[in-house]
């Protein structure tokens, strides 16, 4: 509790309960019993409240979060020139105290209707450096600076956020957005801009006795025409994007059915080979078995019709042979 304002009621209850003790010694002396002791307890009562009075009129307790400008007309210049710390303080009666808060502050801007300071569409409206129109919500985070509170006041008072981080904040977000077009607000060059913006409201704010936490871009929002057209963009890059999946599809489907045509035309070469290659060793036999044959001739000349004798039926008692043929086989091994 603020002990200020205690003292404060308590000097208000003695001067009421003074003021009682007035009316009720008048009424018991008009009735003819007056007050005992109505006297020393009425000014012992009067000179309580007074100092209480005096004393209430001279403390001021401030806040861990805030300090203050004494007002006061026994200074040249109108104020005292020591920042009134935190805590309780006696000043003179008939001086006063301009309270300031030192804690973080938050300014917000903001398209929604309840989200900003100021009640309704409190968004920035900003032109890109190709003259599409966005819409900025943004917060920016501050405090007064403790040692400058004097300064603060002498420049602004208590309207340093109606006249300095508003009309500031919103200057700059302008001038910074129609550094870029509109591709780049959104994508590539938004932490950029962020960064310009940050640095120009911390210069300003410095230079007026603020300083600067953070700065929050919120939101971007387009115009309806633009919206459109972003959305019929995206539209026509989703198609082409799935047309260009078809193709790869076809492709890959393409290279499949080549693939397994070179595998069908590669199994037929090999099969071709193979049966080559046994053709070749079919003859190969085949000439080796010729020539073999051909040796056991050259030894044996009547081999020859000595198989052809066994291989006949062994039924077989006559043969019959056309007129003047010559016989095969020779005399001596024909049987008597």
């Amino acid at each position: 509790m603020d002990i200020a304002i205690f003292i404060k009621a308590v000097s208000s209850f003695a001067w009421l309960l003074t003021i009682g003790l007035i009316a009720l010694a008048v009424a018991r002396s008009a009735r003819g019993k007056p007050l005992k002791k109505a006297v020393p307890m009425i000014l012992v009562m009067g000179v309580l409240a007074l100092l209480l009075t005096v004393a209430g009129l001279g403390l001021v307790f401030l806040q861990p979060e805030e300090r203050g400008v004494i007002i006061s007309p026994y200074a040249d210049q109108g104020y005292r020139t020591d920042v009134l710390q935190s805590g309780l303080h006696w000043i003179i009666p008939g001086e006063t105290v301009k309270r300031y808060p030192i804690s973080k502050q938050t300014y917000t801007m903001s398209i929604a209707a309840n989200e900003g300071d100021i009640y309704g569409d409190d968004s920035i409206a900003a032109r890109t450096s190709d003259g599409q129109e966005i819409f900025v919500d943004a917060s920016v985070i501050f405090e007064v600076d403790p040692t400058r509170v004097i300064n603060v006041h002498i420049a602004w008072q208590d309207r340093y956020i109606d006249e300095l981080v508003r009309p500031q904040s919103r200057g700059i977000i302008r001038d910074v957005v129609s550094q870029y077009g509109v591709e780049e607000v959104v994508s590539t060059k938004r932490a950029e801009m962020v960064k310009l913006i940050t640095e120009g409201m911390r210069l300003k704010l410095d230079e007026n006795g603020l300083v600067l936490v953070d700065f929050v871009l919120r939101n971007i929002t387009f115009s309806e025409e633009y919206g459109y057209s972003v959305e019929q963009k995206q539209i026509a890059e989703q198609l082409a994007l799935q047309a260009e999946l078809i193709v790869e599809q076809k492709r890959q489907e393409a290279e499949q059915a080549r693939q397994e045509a070179q595998g069908l035309a590669d199994a037929a070469v090999i099969a071709a080979e193979g049966a080559a290659q046994a053709r070749i060793i079919e003859a190969q036999a085949e000439a080796e078995a010729l020539r073999l044959i051909a040796d056991a001739l050259a030894g044996s000349p009547n081999l020859l019709q000595y198989q052809y004798i066994t291989k006949l039926a062994p039924d077989v008692k006559v043969i019959l042979m056309p007129n003047g043929s010559q016989f095969i086989l020779p005399p001596e091994l024909i049987a008597p």
